[in-house]
Formats: C-alpha cells, structure tokens, sequence
C-alpha cells in the first residue's frame, strides 16, 4: 500500500439472532434447515390478514447487544417500514428500524484487539429487523428459501473508524466473539447468519480525518459473506483506488456500489450511488410502540453471560496462563467451554490449555473438523491427560491416542486398550533395555565420558524406540544417566 494515503472503512455487519425459538414477527421456528421452505408460516408469505406479532425474546436479545456495545438505548420500541420490492421480500416492504424514532441501540463504541494494539470504532446504531428469504441464481433458473424470511435481524453500523482489512476483520471477530459469548447468535457464517457490507475510501495522509471534506469517495461492496472475503475485498479496494489516484481518475470516480467476485479475485461494478435510496420509511402501523422500562433494561444488564473479554483477563490473572494461550482458548465459545469443563474434572489450568491450545486443536485442524462436530467430551479428555500425568501412558503415546480419537469418534480410553498401550514404568523393565542399548552403542559411552553428554538423548530415544514409546521418558533418562555415570 501507498503510505501517502490514508483508508477509511466503515462496516455494516448483519448478524441473525439464532437464539430464539420462533422468528421475529411469526410462529415459525428460528432454526436452520437444510431442508427448503420447512420453516414457514402464513404471515412469512405475506398472505391477506396476516399480522406481525412481536417476539419479545428478540427484542431483549437486541437490547443485550446495545448495552455491551455502551449504545443509548430508546424509551419507546418503534418498528418501521422499508419499502422495496424484490422477491425474496413477500409484503412488498421490510419490518425494520430507523434512527427516527431510535432504533435499539445508537451512538456506541467498542474497544478491541489488533494484532496486540487496543483500538477503538465508534457505532453510529444497531437495529432489529426480519431478514428476507435466501435465493439461488442458476444458469435459466432460480430458487427461493423462506426458511429466512422473518429470521430476526441485527444490523450493526459503524463510523469510518478502521483503518485497514485487518482492523476490520479483527473488530468483526470481536463482535461475532460477543454474539456468540452473549448467547445471541450462533454467528455461523457457513449457516448465512453472518453478512457484511463494507465501505472504503482513501485520503491524503496528511489531511484531518476528523473533517469529512477531507474524506475521498466512498465505495460500497456489498453481501461480503466470509472474513476471509471481507479481508481480501479491502485489500484489493483500496489498491484500486490508490491506481485511480496515481492515473488521475480518481476525482471522476463516483460513489457505487461493488460486489465482491471470489474467483475472480475483484471487486465488481454494480451500480452508482450518487444519491440516497429513499425507502419511504414510515412507522409500521400494525405493531404499537411499546415502553423499554428501565427496570428490564437493568435486568437484561444483570444477565449479561461472562464475555470473551472477561473470560480471557481470568485466565491470564487467575489462571496464569499466556496471553497467548488465553488468546487461543477464548477466541471460540465452545473453545473455551470445553476448557472450562475439562477444569472441572480437575485438570490443572495450565496443563488442559496445553493440550487443547496446541494438541487438539492443531488435530482438527488437519482433519478440518471443529470441536462442535466431535464426540470426545471433556470428560474424555481429563481421563486421557490423566493417565499420561499417571505416567500410564507416555505423553507420545497420548499425542496419537488422541488424534485416533478424533479421527475416529472413539473413547481415548478404549483406543488405549484395544492397542493394548501401557507405559513401562517399571524400573526393572526399563533397566533390562537400558543395559541392552548400552551393549549394542559402546561407543556412546566413551563419548559420554568424553563430555558428550547429550549423547543421552540419543539413547533415550533408542529404549523408546526397542519399547515402540511404551518405556517412561523420564525414568529412562534417569537410568541410563546412572548406568553412564558408573562406567
């Protein structure tokens, strides 16, 4: 990138709330379905005499967000219309929020982590409305899902306040951390739960960012539906930009919108935006407004669950472990409770992080699996971390017990006894190699007494090899030291 320029990036980050039993205005159940249309109520379709009812466990979802993002919450709830046509919208219009009358949340700010720097983005609001239903363009034809029509919606918006694709995405790591830890969202991009739209602009460096004169133009890519995307579309944004600067185009360049193409590995035209849509919004007149007390409002506060934030300062001040270890362990919600849970088996702290941190974790990921998708229990795991603690097992031995495990969906327990794995700990077992390697490498005692001593690594590794793991490392290390030393 060009250091004399300076980016602007401003998201909208829209986050389904999976954790309610029904959709925001209709019966039907807020869960994902593979299977198309099963999720669906008259009022989903729009049909004549169907009326919006509001679900109030949305509502208090929506208000957890705005108080964790230090938002200014409403006093009265107002719903509004947003009207549009397209197909994947029945009515005709979209149930959603404005900033007049306030929606949930506006006028926040949330700290977050980048690349170990503390930064700061201020949100402009957060809204709740229904999310339209999913269509599928194929070559002469097209499909449409209202499984998610109606699933209740929060759009977040933020100010121009990042500056680069990995303050981006770190902050909406952040936010899909905090949806998850608050028990709002799943926030399962693979299931559609998680969409972006991302805004981008480049300045002169050495003018005032604070001055929105100063601000170049600003660019909309629309529908980003992985981090990953949103990381390379930035990047490759603001090199198209920054061309357009150094050829002086850029001053012709109007505000549009652009989608960004994986494959092609671009952002793409799509239409100019010179002037705002006008949706005319207007208060939904089929849902009254109703009061947000200060006494629920309190009540949801109290109910806040430990977040990620929380979580990761107890591991690191109450657990001592690495900021790093802490890191790793509290960036996923099932991460950190299955730690947690592996805790209560009685697993020290810094032990259970080791293996789940960098055992575990580095397993599935080669086998491209997530801790969700396994049977192995934290229950399982402390008893294998056991017997290798015991010295049953050694800790080679547990490494590949464990990776069998979770290859295979089987018990630790049984993969240790139908390999018939068993530790040699005893010392006379032990010996008896010992002394067998010594015969068979004499020369490796005249370079011991040489002051070769690592030499016994060396030996070590060959008792492991004759007892194929099964011989206690650190017993072995201990005998063969003494053998040496008596020589």
């Amino acid at each position: 990138m060009d250091n004399n320029y300076k980016v602007l990036i401003g998201l909208e980050m829209h986050c389904e709330i999976s954790e309610t039993n029904t959709k925001v205005f209709s019966s039907a159940r807020n869960s994902y379905s593979d299977v198309p249309n099963s999720n669906i109520r008259p009022v989903d379709m729009a049909f004549p005499g169907t009326l919006p009812v509001v679900n109030k466990e949305a509502v208090k979802k929506a208000l957890m967000a705005s108080i964790i993002l230090n938002c200014k919450q409403p006093e009265y709830m107002y719903f509004e219309r947003k009207n549009y046509y397209y197909p994947d919208l029945p009515k005709g219009f979209q149930i959603t929020q404005e900033t007049k009358p306030a929606p949930v949340g506006i006028y926040g700010k949330l700290k977050f982590d980048c690349n170990g720097e503390e930064k700061e983005v201020r949100i402009n609001n957060i809204h709740l409305e229904e999310d339209a239903a999913s269509t599928d363009h194929y070559g002469s034809y097209s499909t449409i899902d209202y499984n998610r029509a109606g699933v209740p919606l929060l759009e977040l918006v933020t100010y121009p306040d990042l500056h680069s694709a990995d303050e981006a995405v770190a902050f909406l790591e952040t936010m899909r951390s905090i949806y998850q830890y608050a028990g709002i969202s799943e926030a399962d991009s693979k299931k559609g739960q998680i969409r972006c739209d991302v805004n981008v602009s480049i300045m002169d460096k050495d003018k005032d960012e604070s001055l929105e004169e100063n601000w170049g133009t600003k660019v909309e890519i629309k529908n980003v539906n992985s981090f990953g995307g949103v990381r390379d579309a930035i990047n490759y944004e603001i090199e198209r930009q920054i061309e357009l600067k150094h050829t002086g185009k850029y001053d012709e360049m109007e505000q549009q919108t652009r989608r960004w193409d994986e494959e092609l590995g671009e952002t793409v035209y799509m239409r100019s935006k010179v002037d705002a849509i006008d949706y005319k919004y207007f208060v939904e007149p089929n849902i009254p407004k109703f009061k947000i007390s200060n006494s629920w409002l309190e009540k949801i506060r109290q109910n806040i669950p430990e977040l990620a934030s929380e979580r990761k300062e107890k591991y690191m001040n109450k657990l001592e472990l690495s900021e790093y270890d802490a890191t790793i362990l509290v960036k996923e919600k099932s991460v950190s409770d299955f730690f947690e849970d592996v805790l209560k088996e009685g697993i020290e702290p810094k032990i259970a992080s080791n293996w789940i941190s960098s055992i575990m974790l580095g397993n599935l990921n080669k086998l491209e699996k997530e801790i969700k998708d396994i049977s192995l229990t934290p229950k399982m795991l402390a008893e294998l971390i056991t017997k290798v603690t015991k010295g049953d097992v050694s800790i080679k031995q547990g490494k590949e017990v464990l990776l069998k495990s979770l290859e295979e969906d089987l018990d630790p327990i049984k993969v240790i006894d139908d390999l018939g794995i068993k530790q040699i700990g005893s010392l006379d077992e032990i010996k008896k190699i010992v002394l067998e390697v010594l015969e068979e490498q004499p020369n490796a005692i005249d370079q011991y007494k040489n002051g070769k001593t690592n030499i016994i690594d060396f030996l070590v590794g060959q008792v492991m090899k004759k007892t194929k793991g099964r011989a206690n490392p650190s017993t072995t290390y201990d005998l063969l030291k003494q053998e040496l030393e008596n020589r």
